[in-house]
């Protein structure tokens, strides 16, 4: 992503902006939902045909939270699962089978609770479900780092630091950046929107009108050279 300085965020894909120009104080303060953003954008004469969620990892890591494994001894009736129970942190404690040769006692790792969209390898979507393994129920799965789309790694649950609390959302803990991509349909009058500081300029104007101030700063382009500066 590219920065605009004073909260202006932009995704680089031609057309289509990201709503991160404002911190999350700044919405909260203004109350300006991306939903505001489209109505005042297409009052601007800047059409907003769509608007995508965007996650920095598919899905926003939703419905995945830190749990504390309480209990783990071999599954009675298969020689590589493991039954563990894990505090999530709501008060429940989940039994939770587990294959990964590294679940242990003490750990503080991801669970995806019943009902969470996690994405294969191909980016297909598959929920999880309460169900039995062997004949034991299983409400979750205990996730590796490929499962969760950090990473390619499956030789083992990924473990976590013991100092975080269980129930913690799995996105704070890996600062999982959310935001939303909104399509401009431009017109052919409006060539001055045809970059993202120049829709910046707008929605700053616009904003301006309804009593909300965000100082804008042009992006630093001091790491910027050019080798050649003569045309021959």
């Amino acid at each position: 992503m590219l920065a605009l300085a004073g909260g202006f965020w932009f995704f680089l894909l031609v057309g289509c902006f990201v709503f991160g120009f404002l911190t999350m104080q700044q919405r909260k303060r203004a109350e300006f939902s991306e939903l505001s953003v489209r109505e005042l954008l297409t009052d601007l004469g800047l059409e907003v045909e769509g608007i995508e969620p965007f996650s920095s990892v598919l899905g926003g890591l939703e419905g995945i939270v830190v749990g504390h494994v309480v209990e783990c001894k071999p599954h009675p009736n298969a020689d590589r699962l493991k039954l563990t129970k894990v505090d999530v942190g709501d008060g429940n404690i989940l039994q939770i089978v587990c294959g990964a040769p590294n679940v242990d006692k003490g750990q503080k790792v991801p669970v995806a609770t019943i009902g969470t969209t996690l994405y294969d390898a191909e980016d297909k979507p598959w929920q999880i479900k309460k169900g039995k393994i062997r004949g034991e129920e299983s409400q979750g799965m205990i996730c590796a780092e490929d499962e969760l789309g950090l990473g390619k790694d499956h030789d083992g649950i990924l473990v976590l630091d013991k100092k975080i609390k269980q129930g913690t959302s799995a996105a704070e803990v890996f600062k999982i950046e959310t935001d939303y991509v909104f399509e401009i349909g431009l017109t052919p009058n409006r060539s001055d929107a045809m970059s993202h500081y120049g829709v910046a300029r707008d929605l700053r104007a616009g904003l301006i009108q309804k009593d909300i101030k965000l100082e804008f700063i042009s992006p630093s382009v001091s790491n910027f050279h050019v080798d050649e500066r003569v045309l021959k």
